[in-house]
């Protein structure tokens, strides 16, 4: 089945672009020329499988992987694009701040001060667009 017919892959990239929007899409084409099944895996079983169940709300389930992402401390680029997720589905600047000081207990303070320096350069790059156009 070619991933155009294929329902989980439909579903997947359509819950893909509702949560990640292009930088999700960016993801997906990075790996075309290297491993496109593992973008078709990606799309297929987080997105289409995962993300699109009913039992947590897209803002409940960003919240769970910035923490998550923060707490591993050894995937910025995922928690980069989590972060713009998180905010493009609800999550405010001050709930990502607390929930990356949360993972301070658990993970320890050098991963809640990867996960902040993370979450400093995305809130730059969202207020980059609006700072250009102002002036």
């Amino acid at each position: 089945m070619s991933p155009e017919t294929n329902p989980r892959y439909l579903q997947g990239l359509a819950k893909l672009r509702e949560i990640d929007g292009q930088a999700g899409e960016h993801v997906i084409a990075s790996l075309a020329d290297i491993a496109p099944d593992f973008a078709r895996y990606l799309i297929e079983f987080p997105f289409g499988d995962i993300y699109s169940r009913p039992g947590l709300d897209l803002r409940s389930r960003e919240i769970a992987v910035v923490a998550a992402l923060t707490a591993l401390g050894n995937a910025a680029p995922q928690l980069k694009v989590h972060l713009q997720a998180a905010l493009n589905v609800g999550v405010t600047r001050e709930e990502i701040v607390e929930v990356i000081m949360q993972m301070a207990v658990y993970a320890g303070f050098p991963a809640a001060l990867n996960g902040l320096a993370a979450a400093r350069e995305v809130f730059a790059a969202a207020d980059a667009p609006a700072e250009t156009a102002a002036a």
